[in-house]
């Protein structure tokens, strides 16, 4: 409470005005309200080992993704790292040397963990973790980043648990005498204990930072994560935070692909997915009032085009947040340069990062907290060879995203009025054609300029 008190003295003596963390748009809980401004994330960031492996230059990386327009990226801060080879992914930051991988907790003198080093002691913080934490959330709050910090990973086979604090071999606390598929459960009550320890470290280590929220298991899906055990994590969160200032966003990885969220915990306040059909995603949970995220993608392959028409779909849907698995970024390229094989499974570039920046400066030019999914609007496409998405504040402003290719024709179904209508090329983020049209009754017909794969449309009312 004393470092609370001391904080809002310091901002009223610079006449900052400290807001909080980021937290739900009030007056549009499907998007986020940061630093008092309405905001959605978009990203495409390195592979969650930015702050695990010390040969990771976090700086250089969050300087890139501030220069690239970007405003988000995942962390994984847990007891999960990757060996290398893993997925078949090169130059992977998330599977540091041994000697150069920053768990939470010290080394013990203890010899014997499975990585050739000495074993760990569950009992003991690693003060140099938590400061490169906290330094890495520092660095990102200057740089206006919102990091998604999230506390655990099932361990996909057992060459992977073979490498965690958590398994028995590793630490010597005796903890983790289980299977890797096993790890999180609520009968496994020695890791559990351990599990709900650290997250109340982490939890109150952060609190002072506003520009984090929480994400409870990435992947949960893969070994059958007990739903109780997840929410029993969520619990720990809020119950952590009742008794510090201030209080996070938590979220909950839903499913890889299309899912409906039945019964949503009432202290979860973002629901991510990965490797979705994006729109369908946002429109089966759009009743949930809360934000819809895509917030893992990247095994489909090296085309930029991939990803981006994932990202403008998912967001002129109605979604609140995006990132893909960008494999440039590596140790020794964290300026996003890293020349990754081609049989890596994703793919990741500074030419993708600027087609997505033309994407954010895009949805940030509407009012889109005013916005609501409006397909119902598109009456037709001729030529159309593909789909398009809607955006609209009815008439007032339309946000409209096409995929097709050469020539098209849309017919709007928008009130009468004065209209200036924008046509904007999506990989280059040149305005392709402007005109101001008076529509009077019946549908408003638009033809595109002539356009490769995907285009995007702003109309807006004079």
């Amino acid at each position: 409470m004393k470092k609370y008190v001391f904080l809002v003295m310091l901002a009223s003596a610079v006449n900052v005005t400290f807001a909080g963390p980021i937290c739900l748009h009030p007056g549009n809980p499907h998007y986020f309200l940061f630093r008092d401004r309405p905001t959605i994330l978009i990203t495409s960031g390195e592979h969650y080992g930015a702050v695990i492996n010390a040969d990771f230059d976090y700086v250089k990386y969050l300087d890139t993704l501030a220069s690239d327009g970007l405003n988000h990226t995942r962390l994984f801060v847990g007891p999960y790292r990757e060996i290398p080879g893993a997925f078949n992914i090169q130059g992977n930051d998330l599977a540091p040397m041994p000697e150069k991988y920053i768990a939470a907790w010290q080394r013990s003198d203890t010899p014997g963990a499975f990585d050739g080093l000495n074993k760990f002691d569950l009992t003991k913080w690693n003060d140099k973790f938590f400061d490169r934490l906290k330094d890495f959330c520092r660095q990102a709050g200057k740089r206006g980043i919102v990091i998604e910090i999230n506390l655990f990973c099932p361990y996909y086979w057992e060459d992977l648990w073979k490498v965690s604090p958590f398994n028995a071999q590793n630490n010597i606390n005796g903890v983790g005498k289980v299977k890797f598929s096993e790890v999180y459960r609520m009968a496994n009550s020695d890791i559990v204990a351990h599990q709900t320890a650290f997250t109340q470290k982490i939890v109150g280590e952060l609190n002072e930072f506003d520009n984090i929220y929480y994400e409870v298991c990435n992947e949960p899906w893969v070994h059958d994560v007990e739903q109780a055990w997840q929410e029993y994590i969520v619990d720990r969160i809020v119950e952590t935070e009742k008794r510090l200032p201030f209080k996070h966003l938590v979220s909950l990885n839903v499913a890889n692909g299309m899912r409906v969220v039945e019964k949503p915990h009432r202290g979860v306040s973002i629901f991510n997915f990965h490797y979705a059909g994006p729109p369908t995603v946002v429109a089966v949970n759009y009743r949930l009032n809360k934000p819809i995220g895509f917030n893992e993608t990247g095994f489909a392959g090296q085309n930029d085009s991939t990803y981006r028409i994932q990202a403008w779909e998912f967001i002129l849907a109605g979604g609140a947040l995006f990132n893909n698995l960008d494999y440039s970024f590596s140790p020794g390229c964290e300026d996003g340069t890293f020349r990754y094989h081609r049989q890596q499974p994703g793919g990741g570039s500074a030419s993708f990062r600027k087609q997505l920046k033309i994407l954010k400066q895009f949805i940030d030019s509407f009012d889109f907290t005013k916005m609501r999914p409006a397909n119902g609007i598109i009456k037709g496409a001729h030529t159309l060879n593909g789909t398009a998405w809607c955006l609209a504040n009815p008439g007032k402003e339309y946000a409209v995203y096409a995929r097709g290719n050469l020539e098209m024709f849309l017919y709007l179904d928008i009130p009468a009025g004065k209209y200036n209508v924008e046509w904007l090329n999506t990989k280059t983020g040149k305005i392709e054609k402007t005109e101001q049209v008076s529509h009077k009754k019946d549908l408003l017909i638009l033809k595109a300029p002539r356009f490769e794969e995907d285009i995007a449309l702003r109309i807006v009312r004079i």
